[in-house]
């Protein structure tokens, strides 16, 4: 079975429409790379603060398979990625030494998976050693204690690390937490301080900062706007509303191209019902989607249609 299956369809709007439109040497700054045999088959306890539909795409997309994607869905392009692991399960050295073979092997840039308990001292060393241009993180590791909707921005990435990504000129790549994504205010206050306080840390606001719906930005881009330091990635995010917001208040200058392969391989159309998104599906493709509220299942155009103009 194919990556993913390319329709005659999709050639013709990638020639019609695209082709021409893109330059022949584009970033993605936002990749994902491991391994099946990496992952251990003891769930973490971590992993129920996180959304589940993105392990139905994939169960592991090696370096091989990324190149193939670019390979497929950007014919003609020279695509660079900038790797880093999957949220770990207990594993992030073996994530991360994975991430780093690939690295050195096929001449890409990759970031470090960090874990907030680390000291300065050992993340600096894991990124020297390791060749990476920064770090990763995310909020499923935080302490265990923390319930999902209380997670900061400094309970995986410390204060104390920030200093030392700062020291370096490092890239931070980050997650935001919290139900209320990129326009709750202590996100919005976090983000202010970090680009504040390191004024030489390359912060990158992975999917837009989390705003996959419009209740997602509320003042964010106001608030934002006079950030020094910041740049958005669009990666896994398709709300059109969101990109004309973020380019009229924020600017192009500091939008970044984002895939978040595997994410992207994914065959789906996004709509936003009742503030929350959904992934339209083709039904039976990603097997039983019943139980995640970001996924629908749809047959055919006609039904697809039918379900957009619920909105």
């Amino acid at each position: 079975m194919p990556l993913v299956q390319i329709k005659k369809s999709d050639l013709r709007f990638y020639e019609e429409r695209v082709r021409d439109f893109l330059p022949d040497k584009i970033v993605d700054i936002h990749t994902h790379v491991w391994r099946a045999e990496d992952m251990p088959e003891e769930p973490d306890p971590r992993e129920s603060r996180n959304v589940t539909w993105p392990n139905m795409i994939a169960p592991e997309n090696p370096i091989e398979d990324l190149l193939e994607t670019y390979r497929l869905l950007l014919p003609g392009k020279q695509v660079t990625p900038l790797i880093f692991p999957c949220l770990p399960r207990r594993n992030t050295e073996t994530l991360n030494r994975y991430v780093q073979q690939c690295s050195a092997k096929n001449d890409v840039p990759a970031l470090l998976f960090s874990e907030p308990g680390w000291s300065p001292k050992q993340l600096e060393r894991k990124i020297l050693e390791g060749g990476f241009l920064g770090a990763k993180s995310y909020l499923s590791l935080a302490p265990a204690y923390l319930p999902a909707g209380e997670i900061r921005i400094f309970d995986f990435f410390p204060p104390s690390q920030l200093a030392l990504l700062d020291h370096h000129g490092w890239i931070v790549m980050l997650h935001v937490p919290r139900d209320l994504r990129l326009r709750d205010p202590v996100n919005l206050a976090q983000i202010l301080e970090i680009d504040k306080s390191y004024p030489h840390l390359k912060l990158i606001l992975a999917h837009v900062g989390r705003a996959y719906c419009r209740s997602d930005v509320g003042d964010a881009f106001d608030v934002l706007v006079g950030t020094k330091n910041l740049c958005f990635d669009i990666s896994a995010n398709t709300n059109e509303w969101v990109f004309r917001q973020l380019i009229r208040r924020v600017g192009p200058q500091r939008i970044l191209y984002g895939t978040d392969l595997p994410v992207e391989r994914m065959r789906m159309r996004r709509i936003e019902r009742k503030s929350r998104y959904v992934n339209l599906v083709p039904k039976g493709l990603y097997g039983d989607v019943s139980e995640d509220t970001h996924m629908e299942e749809v047959v055919g155009q006609v039904e697809v249609q039918v379900n957009i103009n619920k909105n």
